[in-house]
């Protein structure tokens, strides 16, 4: 087999491991609340409809758009830039393209929490 095959190989088991794993970490979580769920009710205690909400909802903080668009806009100048950098005319376009897409969502979620952060002020 070619050394050339392993690298979209490669690429694609890498995407699928990311996957997987994320997915089996939040069931591993919601599992893990549940479980508490079910101790605090064979013990006795009372639970209120608001802290099962709490326990059950995602925790997402303010800054989690801001966050999750610089890491974005992060990840999509870096394609870029490696595209520059290997030097090669025919990788810069590809790789400048590539990167269009984590940057264009990085720049969407930045505009998602200025306008969350203004709704919150007003």
């Amino acid at each position: 087999m070619d050394h050339e095959m392993w690298i979209p190989i490669t690429m694609f088991l890498v995407i699928g491991v990311s996957i997987v794993a994320t997915l089996y970490f939040r069931y591993r979580t919601r599992s893990q609340v549940q479980a508490t769920i079910r101790l605090a009710l064979e013990k006795g205690n009372q639970l209120t409809p608001e802290l099962l909400e709490r326990m059950a909802e995602a925790k997402q903080t303010s800054t989690s758009d801001l966050r999750k668009g610089l890491i974005a806009v992060g990840l999509g100048i870096a394609f870029a830039l490696f595209g520059y950098i290997l030097g090669e005319e025919d990788a810069v376009r590809p790789l400048v393209g590539t990167g269009m897409f984590p940057l264009l969502v990085g720049v969407a979620y930045l505009i998602m929490w200025r306008l969350s952060d203004k709704g919150a002020r007003s």
